[in-house]
């Protein structure tokens, strides 16, 4: 285990944080292990803690012809070309667990585009990184070429909407310079 700090903001004690939030955290480690640090990172600000994890869960853990695994996969790569090591190491532990695949994670964050995914998913991906790099170049060719995939309206909200959460919070995790878990490094492998 390292002795790193895990962000460079005040990371509040367990018994300071408000009681929903500190029970949120709780079941959290009670069925991982271990406390995700962007819960404690989060922690510093308890409105926003809930505004981001309700938007979270409304994105990530909805049903839908989005796989789990499929969403985590679009925050890979994003958050790689957004430069997050945080997110590519925690959101790469929860993909390989998804996917039952040890090998997913680092083919995504490296290349996407060489990674063992099907031509669906590898649509699915180019859409959410042009979202995350160039959203103002999206048109009406970008919804076509979904829809020829099989993604409906629906699944092309979500996917934009993933790319975009996760740029706000690859661009939060930056700046606190937020350290991944050491238990993230070696889950799905």
């Amino acid at each position: 285990m390292t002795d790193h700090a895990i962000s460079r903001f005040a990371v509040p004690a367990l018994d300071d944080i408000p009681e929903d939030i500190r029970n949120r955290i709780l079941a959290v480690q009670e069925k991982s292990g271990f406390v995700p640090n962007v819960f404690l990172t989060l922690a510093h600000r308890p409105d926003e803690f809930r505004a981001f994890f309700a938007y979270h869960d409304a994105l990530m853990d909805k049903p839908g012809n989005l796989t789990k695994a499929e969403r985590e996969m679009i925050v890979v790569a994003t958050s790689n070309a957004n430069q997050c090591q945080y997110c590519v190491v925690a959101h790469g532990a929860i993909l390989r667990v998804r996917a039952k695949n040890p090998l997913i994670a680092d083919q995504v964050a490296v290349n996407y585009r060489k990674a063992d995914i099907t031509p669906r998913q590898m649509a699915m991906i180019d859409f959410g990184m042009k979202v995350s790099a160039r959203a103002y170049e999206v048109g009406d060719a970008d919804m076509d070429l979904l829809k020829s995939h099989g993604f409906t309206e629906d699944d092309i909200w979500d996917i934009a909407a993933i790319s975009a959460f996760f740029g706000m919070s690859n661009r939060l995790a930056n700046v606190t310079s937020m350290r991944p878990n050491d238990e993230f490094y070696a889950l799905g492998r």
